[in-house]
């Protein structure tokens, strides 16, 4: 199912297919996306002119024993004028051929808004792989600088403060309100492309559901409304009455006026976490894939009676609680108590009160749940219902979908440049990434599960030419399976069995039967002339290096 969103991104553009799953997506690049986070390319024309500030009126309409609230565009705009905030981003991202290098930098503009507490919400992706950033005021010619505070990619999420008190004279934080119903109105305020100025454009809520974020490649609740969200608006409020219904965030390439914001829910979810631990906590899996049970004959073969409901569970994540206590071909019966339909959805009534009668999947429960809360299950197995306990947090794929914020790891030995595969690596191949990138590496990104906690998929990336690796040039982009005959967790393994090498030569397997062997010793004198030679800082990246002070730090302690 291609769904070409588009959002304010980065200059990478991406975007997914889902693999028809309820826990597990698969996200494959199939197209450009039309970034609607875009290069300043606007003049700043400041508006200086002051605004008093006085009581605004919402008028409410009840609709089934529920009252509408009519947003009035002129109210929200001035609700508005001393909350939403310009952001101006000076970003670089990794290159992940060269990964000791950066690209290009770019300016980059997006919005955001107050909330309480001095803070500033926007999204992940107007901020992503920043090295600066400065926040604007309406009204204000000055422009101030601002820090990260928390960032939250899957949900597209990010909180931003301002040390200089100067900036907080005059400005009002905004509230968060409720999950809106379909055809409430909202009006959605930030500094979209084609002016300066603060802009307002008014639509209805079109469906409530979970939705694929672009920016993080994940599955979580969004609204969709027909207000345009356009390039430059996202992070800003999507406001509704006098609170904020959510956060605009992407839109729908080739059609008109369809745009998405994060709702309230996911909203809260991401603050939580950050006001409790103290960092971006993420998002909470089982780790289940599970296969719809709308056929009868299906339900009757797993024993299901009349009036029962649920999924039947296909595939479990070695490293999720589930594998230690759900089995495959279990059937889920309901989640906290909630029923689950055969095609994997609730009611949302049953979920959030007053609802009317829209289905979500179940997922939804999942994710909104804290890192290690206990879920209830309930469970068919071989024809008798069972009931169990099972803690849920975030799960880690084996090849990372995105890396924001972070440099990539790599290590060099004998000009041989090793990596752990990874998303942003494969895009490094183009727009058609899929087509053009080595097909079974691919494949295993997307499909393949890790089998224990932490462990890569690493990569031999580029052969960087010299006398000691000549005729190893062509077996660039295999997996590497073992180092001296010892099979490989993650980078950092390799890097310690190479570096820790007693034998006289080295022999590195690779993937499809494929074996390098290297003389130790003229190796390790060869990687000081290669890295002179390419004007490479180090052998290895700064997390690998950091990582083995700190072992020897502890070692000494010992």
């Amino acid at each position: 199912i291609h769904k070409p969103y588009s959002f304010s991104s980065s200059s990478n553009p991406t975007s997914f297919i889902k693999d028809n799953c309820l826990n597990f997506p698969k996200y494959v690049v199939t197209g450009a996306i039309n970034n609607t986070h875009v290069p300043n390319l606007c003049k700043n024309d400041v508006n200086n002119d002051q605004l008093d500030d006085h009581e605004v009126g919402f008028e409410e309409e009840e609709v089934s024993g529920h009252k509408l609230t009519e947003t009035d565009v002129y109210a929200a705009v001035e609700l508005a004028l001393d909350s939403v905030i310009k952001i101006f981003t000076v970003a670089s991202s990794p290159n992940y051929f060269l990964p000791w290098q950066n690209k290009l930098q770019r300016e980059t503009m997006g919005s955001g808004f107050v909330i309480s507490g001095k803070k500033i919400l926007t999204n992940a992706h107007v901020v992503a792989d920043h090295t600066f950033v400065l926040v604007r005021k309406h009204g204000c010619p000055t422009k101030y600088r601002a820090e990260v505070l928390a960032v939250g990619h899957e949900c597209d999420l990010a909180v931003l403060v301002v040390e200089n008190e100067e900036f907080w004279q005059g400005v009002n934080h905004l509230e968060l309100g409720e999950i809106p119903f379909l055809q409430e109105a909202v009006a959605v305020v930030g500094y979209p492309q084609g002016g300066d100025n603060i802009s307002v454009t008014k639509g209805v809520v079109s469906r409530v559901e979970p939705t694929q974020y672009v920016h993080g490649a994940t599955q979580l609740l969004a609204i969709q409304i027909d207000a345009a969200i356009n390039p430059g608006n996202s992070g800003g409020p999507a406001i509704m009455g006098d609170k904020v219904a959510g956060v605009a965030f992407q839109n729908l390439s080739g059609a008109e006026n369809i745009g998405y914001i994060i709702p309230v829910p996911v909203i809260k979810h991401f603050i939580a976490g950050i006001e409790e631990c103290g960092k971006y906590v993420g998002f909470c899996s089982l780790g289940l894939s599970c296969q719809a049970m709308e056929n009868q004959q299906l339900r009757e073969h797993f024993g299901m009676d009349n009036g029962m409901t649920g999924v039947l569970v296909s595939k479990i994540n070695p490293i999720s609680e589930a594998h230690k206590i759900l089995k495959r071909d279990d059937v889920i019966l309901a989640f906290d108590g909630v029923a689950i339909a055969n095609d994997g959805t609730v009611i949302t009534t049953m979920v959030v009160p007053f609802r009317n009668r829209e289905r979500i999947t179940f997922d939804h429960l999942v994710s909104m749940k804290k890192p290690n809360e206990k879920a209830e299950l309930k469970v068919l197995r071989d024809g008798k219902e069972c009931n169990f306990l099972i803690n849920v947090h975030p799960l880690q794929p084996l090849v990372p979908v995105h890396q924001f914020d972070k440099l990539p790891s790599y290590y060099i030995f004998a000009g041989l440049l090793f990596i752990p595969l990874s998303q942003p690596y494969l895009h490094e191949y183009g727009e058609e990434w899929y087509n053009a990138s080595p097909r079974r590496l691919c494949e295993r990104a997307l499909r393949e599960q890790p089998k224990k906690a932490g462990e890569q998929l690493v990569i031999l990336s580029q052969v960087l030419m010299d006398d000691i690796n000549a005729g190893y040039e062509r077996l660039a982009e295999l997996q590497v399976k073992k180092v001296n005959g010892v099979e490989i967790d993650n980078l950092k393994h390799l890097c310690q069995l190479v570096e820790e090498c007693k034998e006289k030569n080295l022999r590195i397997d690779l993937d499809d039967d494929r074996v390098i062997v290297l003389d130790y010793h003229k190796a390790k004198l060869a990687t000081s002339r290669i890295l002179k030679r390419h004007r490479i800082p180090s052998a290895a990246s700064s997390d690998l290096v950091e990582s083995e002070e700190e072992e020897n730090v502890a070692t000494s302690q010992n």
